[in-house]
């Protein structure tokens, strides 16, 4: 669930996350009423607790995958939650690379695309991977939290099993999978993180 999340995240998130940047004053082509509404639509997009967002998303999420339960159900929720939070910090990242690296890349005669790719989200590679291992944690919280209504997972697993039965050892277990889960992503992250920064 939470590998076909990231993979649509980082498909929508990383362009608009671009976008989003190089409107802004300090991009390759400022748009003030574009840069506002892509910020708008962005900043919607991650205030909306998950839950609400599960519930108001539901005719949309039958729309899309034609059921409103299960793990397909679940996808649609969590990538919607997902794309606007990794969009944001990608213009985050974006917004870190220093502006010679942009004009530079601008006075050597590269168009737009090539500054985009070759120039800032290659100097912002140890950022943007520092930046995916922080959303895959959020995707994994938040497939926990779509498992309580049917959505599979270790969530069902802890409801299901743990607190609906009175299993203290099956909520136990589940706390720690997820811990043990969240620790070896954020492992994985730093190290490719820090591979990067020095590559």
């Amino acid at each position: 669930m939470v590998g076909v999340v990231m993979l649509i995240v980082f498909a929508l998130g990383l362009p608009l996350g671009v976008l989003v940047h190089n409107t802004g004053p300090r991009g390759l082509f400022p748009n003030p009423t574009a840069h506002k509404i892509l910020g708008v639509i962005v900043s919607i997009g991650r205030s909306l607790p998950f839950l609400v967002l599960m519930a108001a998303i539901i005719p949309f999420t039958h729309f899309v995958v034609g059921t409103t339960i299960g793990i397909r159900a679940a996808i649609v929720p969590m990538a919607v939650a997902g794309v606007p939070f990794f969009a944001r910090l990608v213009e985050n990242s974006l917004r870190d690379v220093p502006d010679a690296v942009t004009d530079l890349a601008l006075a050597s005669g590269a168009s737009h695309l090539q500054v985009i790719t070759k120039a800032q989200l290659s100097e912002a590679v140890p950022a943007l991977i520092g930046n995916m291992t922080i959303n895959t944690i959020g995707m994994i919280e938040y497939s926990a939290i779509a498992g309580t209504i049917g959505a599979g997972g270790i969530g069902y697993v802890a409801v299901t099993y743990g607190y609906l039965r009175f299993d203290n050892n099956v909520m136990i277990a589940t706390v720690v999978v997820l811990v043990v889960t969240v620790a070896i992503v954020q492992f994985t992250g730093d190290f490719f993180a820090r591979r990067a920064k020095r590559g």
